[in-house]
């Protein structure tokens, strides 16, 4: 274990299942303890996607099959409905390994993603029920992406196509939906990586629980590193932004105003990441390979002890009280 104390990477994507040769449970948390992390949070955008109790205990159970005794949770996704909140909820109630609930609004891969007119519904449920737990939330709003723009064979123009301004106001919207909703919960901003989104997020907490988390590639990364076909490698949701985008998010984590740090580690063949005429190149990159680097990059850069302590674990453990490591 790297330091004194534990860490918690609170957003990665096992895969397993049908998708079991990117990588399993297994694999990455062997993965994790290789960088020093104890616990995981993993994804539901499997396939098939987590959102029912029964497939949350299958989840759970392939862990298990996997020699895994500790240090995995997951997220369930929610669908928009009612009854299926209900049940995620019942989930997340009843199962110690269920840490939250996710909702996806805007496209990412698998087939999770909430219609912008349906994400209120979902906040409407969710205080009826009585749910405080953590609500994480895959922000860009869709209805603004400008898709004409990406051109496969510059893979920087992945950053025009899905504009900061859809993360922006994805951000602000849910926001205001959990305000006006009544929402009980802690709403999270997964993988932040806009400014102004950041500011969003910093003057909201004067109202409701918020937090927000920034990636490693987010932070270290920009469109400078996606020059030639190589740079799909770097094609993730969101994108990368530009460098002073970049530079300024980290600042922000610098100065407290993000929580935590995600890896939001999705692994994925070669094959599924290059140029190809049979499909578009898979978004997400192993993040969670890099992490201990990450960290002492941190160190290096003037990130005090108990400041890395905070985002990689203190901020975690607060608002996930399931979690015993």
């Amino acid at each position: 274990m790297s330091g004194a104390y534990p860490r918690i990477d609170p957003h990665v994507h096992c895969r397993d299942w049908e998708q079991a040769y990117k990588a399993t449970i297994s694999s990455v948390m062997g993965l994790a303890a290789s960088q020093g992390v104890s616990a995981v949070f993993d994804m539901p955008n499997t396939n098939p996607s987590i959102i029912s109790l029964g497939l949350a205990k299958r989840r759970i159970e392939t862990a298990r099959q996997e020699g895994i005794s500790g240090g995995y949770y997951l997220y369930l996704g929610v669908t928009g409905s009612a009854a299926q909140a209900a049940e995620a909820v019942s989930a997340h109630d009843s199962l110690p390994e269920v840490i939250g609930l996710k909702m996806f609004a805007g496209k990412s891969v698998g087939n999770l993603t909430v219609e912008e007119s349906a994400q209120r519904t979902v906040y409407r449920s969710l205080a009826e029920i009585g749910y405080r737990g953590v609500l994480a939330v895959h922000c860009e709003k869709e209805s603004l992406s400008m898709m004409r723009l990406w051109d496969q064979t510059d893979p920087k123009s992945w950053n025009a196509a899905r504009p900061p301004f859809m993360e922006v106001e994805a951000v602000n919207e849910q926001i205001l939906y959990a305000k006006e909703e009544r929402f009980k919960g802690i709403l999270h901003i997964c993988h932040i990586s806009v400014p102004e989104a950041v500011e969003a997020v910093h003057a909201a907490r004067r109202e409701i629980r918020i937090t927000c988390g920034a990636t490693p590639h987010h932070l270290m990364l920009s469109t400078a590193d996606m020059d030639g076909l190589e740079g799909l490698r770097y094609k993730v949701n969101p994108p990368l932004r530009e460098p002073l985008m970049a530079s300024r998010l980290f600042e922000m984590l610098h100065d407290g105003m993000i929580d935590w740090i995600e890896t939001d580690h999705a692994p994925h063949s070669p094959a599924e990441k290059a140029l190809s005429e049979l499909g578009e190149p898979m978004s997400g990159i192993p993040s969670l390979a890099g992490y201990a680097q990450f960290i002492s990059n941190l160190q290096r850069s003037g990130f005090g002890e108990e400041l890395i302590r905070s985002l990689t674990y203190l901020n975690i453990k607060r608002a996930f009280a399931k979690v015993t490591e």
